[in-house]
């Protein structure tokens, strides 16, 4: 790493020695050409050229070879999306996570304390991205339970192409990094198709996961298409890998094209469960929150008056009635609780923390002042998908069971809080004190507690306010269209041949020139699983519809009751106008229904677990009607959703392998340590183990070794039906003969894994039979699987 990186050092100063060597009359030449060109229809179209008649080409000057180039001194564009993380969790907008990147940027830039998001992972990026409202991106919530209808099949139009494409044809180098959860589910296998990932969508190089979350001591990272390996690491952690791909390509693209402007977008998955840090960062935090949520809400939000981050007469929002007391909790809570926030708290900080190595980078090479910077803290408030208790495994919950764990047996991993061992999230109350001084978290659009997020913007070439606050009403789709016009360019009317869709944000730049200007983004709407608002010109009605940690609605849609509020005089929405102004009430709501119909948001959809299931919720899954899939030996990487869906059914594998004799290592397997199953061979005998949730492990092992250099060997398991997560029984074959059975008390309904795979041959990532194979080189087959078959019944 050190020797790459004094070569690109030295490449960079070799490079701007030799590009200062041009000619000021190329550069006049140059930008000449380049500001005659349209930039509306993309690709940009080569002017056309005279023919040429002279047949010697020692009698003929040569033309200027056209190229395009971005408009003369447009900036550089950072873009960073922190993960689920709410409005006033850091040092910055007055919480009690240190965050001094953020503060640096902030104290040199301007915090816009009136930033909106979408209130969930894949809409804010797809609307950040695109500058068009999440709806219109048909991205009307996560991937991974995408519909059948428009407005939310999670099929990105062509007529909408993100920023990054403008940028990339206008002359930009661009790139990607971490977190991207923005390609439909069925698209993710080796089959494609890649229009929708991130090198099919403006970005010239992504290194990243493609999913909605990672484990960040063993994640799946591709770069651009292809799959690859973390890199062999002891202290590896994913966010300081990506980290440190950022920064080789900004200087090595800096190096390469120093007059060349690039756009990087900088996503790592954190905050976002599973919650891991290096220890150390999380002994930071030790002791730091033993008072409670409620004090931490208290503090927070003294804090945030005396820096004026909120207005002098901001009321602190009341927390939501399922929140216990701090003070009525056991010793055990308390400690458990406090762990958590730690671990939160310390994967924030050293997030920011590299952040800054970013930072420090782009300043290094000496173009920091001609950046423009926009680090958006957070694509949704705070997460309360770790229920009211949190958990050690966060997919427990994400499958809707919150009674597998208790305090005692979550205390009992404390020591592995945050670390390999662990896949954790924390409480609810905890998202709810991070929000401050709003009531609501993640997933609840109809509050700013899930919707407004702490935002920086930083260029000082381009802004001359320092260290102020922008109070403008503003919205995530504003960002791309600030893009624009901090780059002079034009939104295309066109991109390689198809006609784009007007956007539907406004450049925040006016704002950051102005810190009286008068708002220009006058309406908005807001939805996410039936909780809905609508802003318009200072006022916001909303429905209430469902809570995170509750999983249903509390009313009907016809039944609801819509409350109303003056956002301008009250920041924190706590006092409900409607009962007094009914006619507003009535004209908001009748805006909400225009709105809707217009960005697709309708039909509402608020069922949660069952749009796992791809045929309930009516989108297209790769297996489609299949009853079966076969696979062999070197197959592996892929993803939950483009793999056969055996889940609460019987299933029947059936393995015909090559033997070396006293083989080892999996057959074929699915998911991780931290929910799974595998069919392997363990010192000469075949086993299967299903690994629920890390929690509980079936295992059933033939009792003989295979003496044949070729066997058949087959797994029957036999479902007991009745439900979702039910249990059967496994049976063990070899060349037809039974060699073991036993039961598997418990399935996992809905979810196996965040991003973990189903592999022939090897466990890609964490090892689902974490018992008997220790990492991934321990795991590959010592035989040859010659063919593998995995099918589920025509009944099912």
């Amino acid at each position: 790493m050190k020797n790459q990186l004094l070569k690109i050092g030295f490449l960079f100063l070799l490079t701007i020695t030799l590009g200062c060597q041009k000619s000021e009359n190329q550069k006049s030449a140059t930008a000449q050409a380049t500001s005659e060109i349209d930039r509306t229809i993309l690709p940009i179209h080569h002017p056309a050229t005279e023919p040429i008649t002279e047949m010697d080409a020692r009698n003929v000057e040569k033309p200027d070879i056209f190229h395009v180039e971005a408009p003369e001194g447009a900036p550089n564009i950072v873009i960073v999306m922190i993960d689920d993380i709410g409005f006033g969790a850091t040092s910055t907008f007055g919480g009690s996570i240190q965050t001094p990147t953020f503060d640096r940027l902030a104290s040199n830039g301007l915090k816009f304390n009136q930033f909106h998001t979408t209130a969930l992972c894949s809409p804010t990026r797809a609307s950040l991205l695109s500058g068009r409202n999440h709806h219109n991106m048909n991205v009307g919530s996560v991937m991974e339970v995408a519909t059948g209808f428009q407005g939310n099949q999670g099929i990105r139009p062509d007529n909408a192409k993100y920023v990054a494409e403008t940028l990339r044809q206008n002359g930009y180098s661009t790139a990607a990094f971490g977190k991207w959860h923005e390609t439909a589910t069925w698209e993710v296998s080796v089959s494609g198709p890649f229009f929708r990932w991130p090198t099919n969508s403006g970005f010239d190089k992504f290194y990243g996961f493609i999913g909605g979350e990672t484990n960040q001591w063993d994640p799946v990272i591709f770069d651009g298409v292809t799959k690859v390996h973390k890199k062999d690491d002891p202290d590896y952690h994913f966010t300081t890998d990506m980290t440190n791909e950022a920064i080789e390509w900004i200087k090595f693209q800096k190096a390469m094209t120093p007059d060349k402007p690039f756009m990087v977008y900088y996503a790592p998955g954190a905050v976002h469960a599973p919650h891991h840090a290096p220890k150390e960062w999380i002994e930071k935090y030790n002791g730091k929150f033993d008072a409670g949520w409620q004090k931490l809400r208290e503090e927070t939000f003294a804090r945030q008056k005396e820096m004026g981050i909120i207005p002098q007469n901001t009321k602190l929002a009341p927390m939501p009635s399922d929140i216990k007391d701090w003070e009525s909790l056991s010793a055990n809570e308390k400690k458990l609780f406090a762990l958590q926030i730690e671990t939160f708290a310390g994967f924030m900080e050293h997030t920011d923390n590299e952040v800054g190595r970013m930072v420090d980078a782009i300043e290094e090479v000496g173009v920091l002042d001609n950046t423009l910077f926009i680090y958006i803290m957070g694509d949704n408030g705070s997460s309360a998908e770790g229920g009211l208790e949190g958990t050690f495994n966060e997919l427990v919950h994400l499958n809707g069971i919150f009674d597998e764990e208790t305090i005692e047996s979550m205390l009992e991993h404390a020591d592995d809080w945050g670390g390999p061992n662990s896949f954790p999230h924390m409480s609810a109350a905890w998202a709810v004190a991070t929000d401050a001084p709003f009531k609501w978290t993640k997933q609840m659009a109809a509050d700013f507690g899930g919707t407004r997020n702490a935002m920086v913007m930083h260029w000082p070439a381009g802004i001359s306010a320092k260290g102020e606050i922008r109070s403008q009403f503003h919205h995530v789709n504003d960002v791309a269209p600030t893009i624009l016009e901090a780059t002079q360019l034009p939104a295309p009317k066109m991109i390689n041949g198809v006609e784009q869709i007007p956007m539907d944000g406004v450049s925040m730049l006016y704002a950051a020139k102005d810190a009286a200007a008068e708002d220009r983004h006058k309406v908005q709407y807001f939805e996410m699983f039936g909780n809905r608002a609508i802003y318009h010109d200072g006022w916001l009605a909303r429905v209430v519809h469902m809570v995170p940690w509750v999983g249903k609605p509390r009313n009907a849609f016809q039944d609801e009751v819509w409350e109303l509020y003056n956002v301008e005089e009250d920041f924190s929405l706590t006092n409900n106008l409607a009962a007094d102004n009914p006619a507003k009430v009535k004209e908001m709501q009748d805006l909400f229904e225009k709105e809707a119909i217009a960005n697709n948001v309708y039909p509402l959809d608020d069922r949660l677990y069952e749009r796992f299931n791809a045929a309930i919720a009516g989108r297209p899954d790769l297996m489609g009607d299949r009853k079966s899939l076969t696979l062999a030996n070197g197959m592996d990487g892929i993803l939950e959703n483009t793999f056969l869906n055996v889940k609460n059914t019987s299933k029947t594998i059936v393995a015909n392998v090559n033997l070396a004799g006293n083989d080892r290592g999996i057959i074929l397997c699915q998911g991780g340590k931290f929910g799974g199953w595998a069919l392997y061979m363990n010192n000469g005998k075949p086993g299967y183990t299903y690994n629920y949730f890390g929690l509980q492990r079936y295992t059933i092992e033939a009792s003989k070794v295979i003496r044949n250099p070729n066997a058949e060997i087959k797994l029957e398991f036999t479902y007991d039906g009745g439900g979702t997560g039910k249990g059967g029984m496994a049976k063990l074959f070899v060349d037809g003969e039974l060699v073991g059975e036993g039961r598997v008390e418990k399935t996992q309904p809905a979810v196996f894994s965040a991003d973990e795979t189903a592999d022939v041959g090897k466990d890609d990532a964490t090892q689902v039979a974490d018992l008997v194979f220790q990492d991934v080189d321990d795991s590959e087959f010592t035989g040859f699987v010659k063919n593998v078959t995995i099918t589920i019944p025509e009944s099912d």
